[in-house]
């Protein structure tokens, strides 16, 4: 049996709190569990010393076992002192817009700078100064 260290959800909607567990790997991630670890609140301030609690004697034995824990978990575990930092992280794209998310962000900075440009051309025209033999032939005919 494969035993992970993860994040169990619970809360209410729009209200998350995590349970850290260590789980069978198959089992689901809000399923069953063999022990509860430590707790995980994002809704609490960084700096606040409830948002994450760890028993540290707990993981330091399940891992001595051979649970792994998952990026998140181990990124807490790090920031406790209880493992050493592992540089096999995935750095998942989610966060990376899409390509016609991209489409649309150059095909607005392109329209931009066309106005810009534009706007610029337009008031150097006007700045420009009339000839005078032109505003002279203009009164003369009127």
């Amino acid at each position: 049996m494969s035993l992970a260290i993860r994040l169990a959800r619970s809360g209410a909607k729009k209200r998350p709190y995590y349970r850290i567990v260590i789980a069978d790997s198959r089992s689901p991630r809000d399923g069953r569990f063999i022990e509860k670890v430590g707790t995980y609140n994002p809704l609490l301030p960084k700096d606040d010393n409830n948002r994450i609690i760890l028993l540290e004697e707990r993981i330091k034995h399940w891992i001595g076992e051979g649970a792994k824990p998952t990026d998140r978990v181990s990124r807490f575990l790090e920031q406790a002192g209880i493992t050493e930092k592992k540089g096999d992280r995935k750095n998942l794209k989610k966060g990376a817009p899409g390509k016609k998310a991209v489409e649309r962000v150059e095909e607005r900075n392109k329209r931009a700078a066309e106005a810009a440009a534009a706007a610029t051309a337009a008031s150097e025209a006007a700045a420009a100064p009339v000839p005078a033999e032109d505003s002279a032939a203009d009164t003369a005919e009127a």
